[in-house]
């Protein structure tokens, strides 16, 4: 019973870490991973070297997690006060604020050993990539467009993906990176309907607030662009029918998403969400097929 005891408040410690860097929710991951993915395939022209495959996974299970971390950090005092986030770490007591800060060093020293591994220009990049994740959960206070910073920092992964795969950074770099950012709106956009009741009465800014009665528009709007830039990629890399295939289906998922969130109901909207995991699957197969 005692070793019970003992163990008890390193098992708490240890959930509280799980939970606070999403581990245990991958979703987050897999939004990153996939667009990073596309990048990496085409600056390789195929399958990438294995270095850089092991080093880009890596990197983004890391940063996706010390971004949720510091996000979770600067959320501490307001996230009590939100249905969905009410039962984090640092809400719970599971883990403390300096515990929070001392995690998230860690996780940015580890990213920092895995992009030593790579060139030097791409290690001058990585600098805007971590400025980017630690910055993004500060912009809710300030600006009704926090979710741009969001895509800027899920998308800037691609740019370091050309940067040590061709060494410089093409046209087609910055149409996917805009095509991602506008994408990460869109669905974050979603994500942010799910607490915009609790967001608008503690104070908290978002892209949902912002576009109002309007936010399914906008995002019908956006996704439309996303595809559209898309197209453009494909036509400038002269891909054929698997790429052309993954976009119309990409563009179904699109479809379906408005479905979900035609009412606006919270598990929907999270639904419509979690669906984006496919459009960015489907959108690097057909990458992944043409360069095969």
């Amino acid at each position: 019973m005692k070793v019970v005891d003992a163990a008890s408040p390193l098992a708490q410690k240890w959930q509280g870490i799980v939970q606070i860097t999403r581990a245990d929710k991958p979703i987050g991951t897999y939004l990153l991973l996939w667009p990073t993915y596309w990048a990496l395939w085409i600056a390789s022209d195929g399958f990438p070297p294995l270095h850089w495959l092991i080093v880009f996974s890596l990197g983004v299970f890391v940063m996706r997690s010390a971004g949720c971390v510091i996000n979770d950090w600067a959320d501490r005092k307001v996230d009590g006060q939100v249905k969905r986030t009410q039962n984090r770490p640092l809400v719970s007591g599971a883990l403390t604020p300096s515990d929070a800060l001392s995690l998230f060093g860690l996780l940015i020293g580890i990213a920092l050993g895995l992009v030593l591994t790579l060139s030097w220009y791409t290690i001058q990049l990585s600098v805007i990539a971590v400025l980017l994740a630690a910055s993004y959960p500060f912009m809710k206070r300030y600006t009704q467009l926090p979710q741009v910073v969001l895509g800027a920092a899920f998308s800037w992964g691609m740019i370091m993906a050309f940067s040590e795969g061709m060494g410089e950074i093409p046209v087609v770099a910055w149409l996917l990176f805009s095509a991602n950012l506008l994408w990460t709106v869109a669905y974050d956009t979603m994500y942010a309907m799910v607490d915009r009741d609790d967001d608008l009465r503690i104070g908290v800014k978002s892209t949902a607030i912002l576009f109002g009665k309007h936010d399914k528009r906008i995002i019908l709007f956006l996704q439309l662009l996303t595809l559209g830039l898309l197209v453009s990629v494909g036509e400038m890399l002269a891909f054929g029918w698997p790429y052309q295939l993954s976009l119309v289906i990409a563009a179904g998922f699109f479809c379906y998403q408005q479905i979900l969130i035609v009412n606006r109901e919270r598990d929907k909207c999270f639904q419509a969400f979690l669906n984006n995991h496919f459009v960015g699957l489907v959108v690097f197969i057909g990458i992944a097929i043409e360069h095969l």
